[in-house]
């Protein structure tokens, strides 16, 4: 399969056709680019509207590669699920920042491995709070649970009732942050904030990381984005990635490209770093 194809997961969205915004809460604006609408799109989604396309294909007409990094991103979070519930033993599974459901998500992932594991999702977003109930089917001996929550508070993520039905922080968690901290700007703290979450997880507990990456563009491509062209969108290099997992046990083989770890099974030719310029890794926190 070439890496610019859809995957046979992901639900190709018809020409020319609205998704029904009745449901939406009044907050969602559909005449304006939003950024879960918009990867929805180039991951071959349905839930996403003409100014989100026109958007995505603007950036797409800059950054050709920039569908081969969402769809790389999707397959990495796909094994990084399935190796911690396969053979690292991981139940329960925190993931912050989750998006538009795009099948298989993490829940099916774990729950198809290990059918009694626990996942709560986070997102503030209220274009997600809609579609939430397409992320609580869970397995019957399983627990799934949205939890509407921003990752720069993650005080209150760590509080909430919610959270606290649903995991046990006696027990191992997986922290997965997917592709979400390249929306946090430095003036918020993203490394406080992992930093945060991970203090409160138990022994035996995973970080899962993705980042978008400015290492692979030109100067004025990082110009275009610093300066916001393309809306709030904060890359980081290989070596502000790692500042984020300074100290943890690094899951072999460490710090890579989304489309290079462990996708020895996935469609070769892989796609280069340069083109999915993402970087990622599974780390053991304690």
């Amino acid at each position: 399969m070439n890496a610019q194809q859809p995957e046979s997961w992901i639900s190709a969205q018809p020409q020319g056709l609205e998704p029904d915004d009745s449901e939406f809460p009044p907050t969602v604006d559909t005449t304006v680019a939003h950024s879960a609408r918009r990867y929805d799109y180039w991951l071959g989604g349905k839930d996403n509207f003409a100014a989100d396309r026109e958007s995505g294909d603007a950036i797409a007409a800059a950054f050709p590669t920039v569908r081969t990094a969402v769809i790389e991103n999707r397959r990495f979070v796909r094994r990084a699920v399935a190796f911690l519930a396969e053979s690292a033993g991981v139940r329960q599974f925190l993931d912050i920042g989750t998006g538009i459901p795009t099948s298989p998500n993490v829940h099916e992932i774990a729950q198809a491995i290990a059918p009694a594991s626990r996942v709560a999702y986070v997102d503030n977003d209220p274009i997600v709070l809609a579609h939430a109930r397409a992320l609580l089917t869970s397995s019957p001996e399983g627990v799934t649970a949205y939890i509407d929550a921003d990752l720069r508070d993650p005080g209150k993520i760590l509080t909430h009732p919610r959270l606290l039905d649903t995991l046990d922080f006696s027990r191992p968690v997986a922290l997965m942050l997917a592709a979400v901290l390249h929306f946090i700007p430095d003036e918020a703290d993203p490394y406080a904030i992992v930093a945060r979450l991970v203090g409160a997880l138990p022994q035996g507990s995973y970080l899962v990381l993705s980042h978008a990456t400015n290492d692979f563009l030109t100067p004025e491509e990082v110009a275009e984005i610093v300066a916001g062209k393309y809306g709030p969108f904060f890359a980081r290099s290989e070596t502000e990635f790692a500042r984020f997992i300074e100290g943890f046990e690094l899951v072999p083989p460490g710090i890579v490209s989304v489309a290079q770890w462990r996708a020895a099974a996935e469609p070769q030719p892989r796609p280069t770093a340069a083109d999915a310029y993402t970087y990622c890794a599974v780390a053991r926190v304690s």
